[in-house]
């Protein structure tokens, strides 16, 4: 109970005694280029993938002939923009992008770069976490749209090169008694993702004291508490926005 208080004390010195808006612009596109573009190819490769197994292995399942086939297209096109796009991306990203603050937060924190903020007068959270923080939740939703795309898209190229479902049925699936609030559920949890996942790992990095090893021992607690905190969210907001 105390880390989370401490968690909690923590999220509030990034918004205390500010910097001005323009100092943070630069350091919020440069974090952007580095959560948003530098996770794009990982991210894609995994739901592109995860969209192709989830077909056919849907398909495999599918055994009673009266069950139309365009069933698949719709289990794949749920799973991925409810579940798939937005959990599974968001834990892949608290292992790519949490483990990368908390350890250059760890590695700022063990050279006395935080310190030397500190003694300019800069509030040295907010100077250096709030940009990421910012930069997550901008990005990690662009990530998860993509994410939806490509395992949609990966579950049509899979299903139509094994001969599983035919791309008229497939196409005929996806637009099965659509839903558009599938689509802001996903965003929302992405940003309560985004959120904990980029404040969670920065509480790790910044609270380090030691030397290398606390560094990797703060990257590795950084991921481990971000799904957890994303498993615990996502049933919360589920529970919340679907029941």
């Amino acid at each position: 109970m105390s880390r989370i208080g401490n968690y909690f004390l923590f999220l509030g010195t990034l918004f205390r005694n500010r910097e001005k808006l323009g100092v943070y612009l630069k350091l919020i596109l440069d974090e952007c280029t580095s959560i948003g573009v530098g996770s794009i190819f990982i991210v894609a490769l995994v739901n592109t993938f995860i969209g192709a197994v989830t077909c056919v292995q849907t398909a495999y399942n599918l055994t009673n002939p009266f069950v139309p086939r365009n069933i698949i297209a719709l289990i794949v096109r749920d799973s991925s923009i409810l579940e798939l796009a937005p959990t599974l991306s968001c834990i892949v990203l608290a292992g790519k992008v949490g483990s990368n603050i908390a350890s250059e937060l760890g590695t700022m924190r063990i050279t006395e770069q935080v310190d030397a903020l500190e003694v300019m007068g800069i509030n040295s959270s907010s100077y250096l976490i709030l940009p990421k923080v910012i930069a997550s939740v901008l990005m990690f939703p662009l990530l998860v749209i993509m994410a939806g795309f490509l395992a949609i898209l990966g579950g049509y190229i899979a299903g139509t090169l094994a001969g599983v479902i035919t791309p008229e049925e497939y196409v005929s699936g996806l637009r099965f008694e659509y839903k558009p609030f599938g689509v802001v559920f996903a965003l929302i949890k992405t940003v309560v993702f985004a959120f904990l996942v980029s404040t969670i790992s920065a509480y790790q990095g910044y609270q380090v004291r030691g030397g290398a090893l606390e560094v990797g021992a703060a990257s590795t607690a950084a991921v481990t508490n971000s799904c957890i905190a994303i498993v615990a969210a996502d049933f919360v907001l589920t529970q919340m926005l679907l029941t």
